[in-house]
C-alpha cells in the first residue's frame, strides 16, 4: 500500500513538471513565433496540454477525494474554454481584416483586400 502511494506520488509530479514545460514552451513560442496565428496557434496548443497535464498531477496529490473531485471539475472546463477562447481570439481577428500570410479574403482579390485595409503582416513593437 505504501508503495502504491510513492507511485501515485511521483506520477503525480512527473505530470505537474511536463504541464509546467508545455506551458513554458507555449510561453516561449509566444515570445518567437513571427505572427499571431503562429502565436496563437502555439500557445492554444500548449496551454491546453499544459493545463491537462497539471490538473491530473494535482488530482495525483491531492489528499482528499473531494479536492481530487473539485480539480476535475476545473479541470474540465479550462479544457472545454481554453480552445473555446482561442477560437473565439482568432475569429476576432479574421473578422477585423488580419489575414494569415499568404492569404487574402475570400471573394477578393489581392489588390482589392489591401484596398479595404486587410492586411497579413504584423506591427512591430
Amino acid at each position: 500500500m505504501k508503495d502504491l502511494g510513492l507511485i501515485a506520488d511521483i506520477l503525480g509530479w512527473a505530470f505537474i513538471v511536463s504541464g509546467s514545460v508545455f506551458m513554458l514552451i507555449g510561453a516561449i513560442g509566444a515570445l518567437r513565433f513571427p505572427d499571431f496565428w503562429t502565436r496563437l496557434h502555439a500557445v492554444s496548443v500548449t496551454d491546453t496540454g499544459g493545463v491537462l497535464l497539471l490538473t491530473a498531477g494535482m488530482v495525483m496529490q491531492s489528499p482528499d477525494w473531494l479536492i481530487a473531485v473539485k480539480l476535475v471539475f476545473i479541470g474540465v472546463f479550462l479544457f472545454i474554454t481554453g480552445p473555446t477562447a482561442s477560437h473565439a481570439v482568432a475569429n476576432a481577428a479574421l473578422v477585423s481584416g488580419l489575414m494569415p500570410k499568404g492569404e487574402v479574403m475570400p471573394g477578393t482579390t489581392g489588390k482589392e483586400a489591401k484596398a479595404m485595409g486587410a492586411t497579413s503582416e504584423e506591427k512591430s513593437f
